[in-house]
């Protein structure tokens, strides 16, 4: 099936989805795409083949899937590397648009090695995305360039801030230097506040945000010698991305 990615006066709205119920509501607020994830709290690990299954099945607008296979540092062990590849290639038999991947070496500076390895998979039939590990680099220019040779179609990035309205400064300059180039995201802290002046000071032409409200949990019961695993929901909300794209079609 062919998957539509659609234009919102010329800008691209993506959703961080981490189940089916918000990338449902990506797919009804009018989102162009969604990045496919799970564990938020953990800044996105790789979603179930479950999750990934439903919603190529139920949706027919970009899914492009994050492949990270635990929280924290961006640097990856030979058996996680591995776990990866597998993740990726099942993405590209289920027919996924794309990826949403990254890898560092110690020292702040993109793993090309590994990087290549992951491209290898994804070949000419599956886009590959560099992800916020771009955020910890120690240079954001030399790091653009090789992420530009190594053929990633996009960037999501803040700006190397904690979020994109904080970095828009670096954001614009990156996009002026590569903006004809790659597409580079703003993301992190997008909202209907502030997602305006993020696009209009940095030039960007898309936008990542999760939308996200967070939802009390269902069980009437409460063990009182127990207080784990009842952590309220978080979901993207329909109606905050209605409003974003309210938004972008006033730019």
């Amino acid at each position: 099936m062919e998957r539509i990615e659609r234009k919102i006066n010329e800008y691209e709205l993506e959703i961080c989805a981490n189940s089916f119920c918000s990338a449902q509501a990506a797919d009804r607020g009018g989102a162009t795409r969604i990045e496919l994830c799970q564990s938020l709290e953990l800044g996105g690990t790789t979603p179930s083949y479950g999750l990934i299954k439903s919603v190529l099945k139920e949706t027919q607008f970009g899914v492009y899937v994050l492949i990270r296979p635990r929280g924290g540092d961006f640097v990856f062990s030979d058996s996680e590397i591995n776990e990866m590849i597998y993740d990726i290639e099942l993405c590209k038999d289920m027919g996924a648009s794309g990826v949403v991947v990254g890898a560092l070496k110690p020292s702040g500076e993109i793993d090309k090695q590994v990087m290549n390895r992951f491209l290898k998979v994804t070949g000419n039939n599956m886009k590959m995305v560099f992800h916020r590990a771009f955020d910890r680099c120690r240079d954001p220019y030399t790091s653009m360039e090789q992420i530009i040779d190594l053929g990633c179609v996009r960037v999501l990035t803040s700006g190397l801030q904690d979020t994109a309205f904080k970095g828009r400064a670096l954001l614009k300059r990156l996009i002026d230097k590569y903006g004809e180039e790659i597409e580079i995201m703003p993301g992190a802290g997008v909202n209907s506040g502030n997602v305006k002046d993020i696009l209009l000071d940095s030039g960007a032409k898309s936008i990542h945000s999760s939308a996200k409200i967070e939802l009390p949990t269902q069980m009437k019961y409460e063990n009182p010698n127990f207080s784990e695993m009842n952590e309220d929901k978080i979901r993207s909300s329909q109606e905050r991305i209605e409003q974003l794209v309210a938004l972008l079609k006033k730019l």
